[in-house]
Parts: C-alpha cells; structure tokens; sequence
C-alpha cells in the first residue's frame, strides 16, 4: 500500500497550504458516514466521534483551523447498504475535505472509494475495512486478541487433562468474527488445554443466535454433552445465552465478545458468560476523528491501528469502564496468560510491502 498521508501532504504542499500563512484558519468539511443508529455498539462509537470533534473545535485557537461535519446515517440491511453508496458518493461530488466512514459493507463501497481516491480526498474507515481503493487510514479492535483473552480465561478455568467439549457459535463471513475464533483456539492450544468441536452453528445478531440456540439445545439435550460455548460476539451470543439459561443448561461456560451491557450483567451475576472481550467504541470512534484530523494537518498516520480489547470477567469487572472508555490503566490478568500485562496501548499495524 502507498504512504498515503505523504500523498496526501504531498498535494496540498503543491498548492501552499501546509506551511505559512495559507494554511492558518483552514475550514475543513469532514464527511461522516455512519453505519447504524439502532446498534448499541455503532451509537457508541459515533459519539465518541462527536465528542472527539467537539474537543478539537473547543481547543483551538482563535484563527486556527477549524472542521465542520457532515453526518449521514446509513441503516440496517440490504437498504442501508444501498443507501450509504449514494451517500459515499454524494460526499466525493461535494468535495468533502476527508470522509470517515464505519461500511456497512466491506466490498460495496468499492467503487465511491475509487472515486475519493481519484478526487484526493482520504478516507479514514473505522470497525470494517473496504476492499478495492486505498484508506488513508484504517481502525479496529484487536479481534485476533479479543479471541485469544477468550481462550487463555477459559483454559484457566478446566484442567489441563480433561478434553472439553466445545460448541462454536460463529460468522466466517467477515475478517473480524474469523479472526476473534481463529485467536480463542490459538489460545486454548497454546495453554495445552484439549478440546472437541462437537458442533458448530452460525450466529451474529438475536435472530440467528436465537436458532443457532433452538439447534444446539436438539443436538445436544443432555447436561454434560457441552463444556464451553464460544460465540463470537454478543449480537448472536446473547440470544444463546437466554437460551441455554431458560433450559437450566447451567453447568455449561459461554465465552463471548464485544461487551454488551447485558452481557457485562450476565457476569455479575453469574448467568453463564464468564469472559467478555470488550470493544473500546467511544475511543474508537474518538481515534478515527482524531486520525483525519491529523491527517488535515498534513501529518502521517498509521495506515492500520488496532485497538485494544479489554478482557471482563468476575476478576475485572471492576476495571472495566463501559464502551464509552477512557481506556483503563495497565494491569496484570489474575489467571495465567502468556502475555500477563494488559495495556492500553493502540497496536499499529505495518503494511504489507507490495
């Protein structure tokens, strides 16, 4: 990938406005293209975006440069997809100063991609990636380490000898649900805890976490025929856990990610989950913001940021801040990990040489 925050400092010194007197009391119109407004999660992050923004306006000196947004919300389903092209598009017409972007769709905004990259205008994308065209920059959580959190908790809890039966509730549709299974059993091999796959169902949202549940409870009526349930995130996850509770399945462990209030409760109270490897929304969302606008300011970026993943249970609960953040100081695991401290610190990705 080319060095895309040189490019695009490179264009603007072409026409004097990185240095000197042209560049004092810019106004930056900034395109925001957000996903969902019904998701938790996603309203999370886009307010961490806001509030990111605000902070720059209100810190900055009187003739300093200065950013305007323009938001656009997208919506659920094959819909909202549709309509966030248009809305990509529209703002590469509109000759936005830069666009930040949350897909709803990793391969559809290919093309109003394309089109920014041929206008010059960078595109910051945060929580999915866009395949085809280039991203000035690209923000995520660290879903490899979300999974891997997963896997090291929950070889904690069994003995090295016993060989776990083990449900997986997953989605390998999308990098991030890959890479957050492809980390929990990376873990549970690394800890030298045996297991069996005894069933494997998809689930992502209520809907098909509710019938990956229906499916798992027919195959598997009897107690003791699973060990541990993996899901790969709490959309799906927690449908499956009402599920297995309402059955009184209550001698099984469920693993989950993203951090989803109720799920954070289901550990509180002991209700099945023990682990839940939290996203970091707010800040997400708050170092998208901050990402464009250094990149405004005519200053590198790294082109692939990953966010920490915060690894809640009964232990750390107490830590734990909410989705919103801040991103809690260092700490070491109460239980035994191969990487024992926990850090805050953003994991910059190196690209991939072509």
């Amino acid at each position: 990938m080319r060095n895309r925050p040189q490019l695009f400092g490179g264009l603007f010194a072409a026409y004097g406005l990185l240095t000197g007197p042209a560049w004092a009391g810019e106004a930056y119109d900034v395109g925001v293209l957000i996903w969902s407004d019904n998701i938790p999660g996603q309203v999370a992050m886009r307010k961490g975006l806001e509030a990111e923004a605000a902070r720059i306006q209100a810190t900055s000196q009187p003739g300093a440069d200065s950013l305007a947004l323009h938001v656009e919300v997208a919506g659920d389903g094959p819909e909202g997809i549709e309509r966030q092209i248009a809305q990509m598009q529209r703002m590469v017409e509109q000759g936005m100063d830069a666009i930040i972007v949350q897909p709803t769709d990793n391969a559809a905004l290919a093309k109003p991609l394309l089109a920014a990259n041929a206008a010059g205008i960078p595109v910051v994308a945060y929580d999915q990636y866009i395949l085809g065209g280039e991203l000035a920059a690209y923000l995520t959580s660290d879903n490899r380490q979300a999974g891997y959190q997963d896997g090291e908790y929950i070889a904690s809890l069994f003995p090295d000898e016993q060989e776990l039966h083990l449900v997986l509730v997953e989605y390998p549709y999308v990098s991030s649900t890959v890479e957050r299974l492809d980390g929990f059993l990376d873990a549970l091999g690394a800890a030298g805890q045996r297991y069996t796959i005894v069933g494997t169902f998809l689930g992502v949202d209520p809907v098909s976490g509710a019938k990956a549940a229906q499916a798992l409870l027919t195959r598997f009526p009897d107690p003791g025929s699973v060990d541990v349930v993996f899901t790969v995130n709490d959309g799906g996850g927690l449908s499956v856990v009402d599920a297995l509770v309402q059955a009184g399945r209550s001698e099984i462990v469920v693993a989950s990610i993203d951090g989803d209030p109720q799920s954070v409760e289901n550990i509180r109270q002991g209700r099945l989950t023990v682990i839940d490897s939290a996203q970091f929304c707010g800040p997400m969302g708050a170092h998208a913001m901050r990402t464009t606008w250094s990149l405004l300011q005519g200053e590198e970026v790294a082109a692939h940021q990953l966010i920490p993943t915060f690894p809640i249970t009964r232990e750390t609960l107490d830590t734990y801040p909410g989705w919103m953040g801040p991103l809690p100081a260092s700490f070491v695991k109460p239980w035994p990990s191969a990487q024992p401290d926990w850090s805050p610190t953003l994991r910059l990705v190196e690209p991939e040489p072509r």
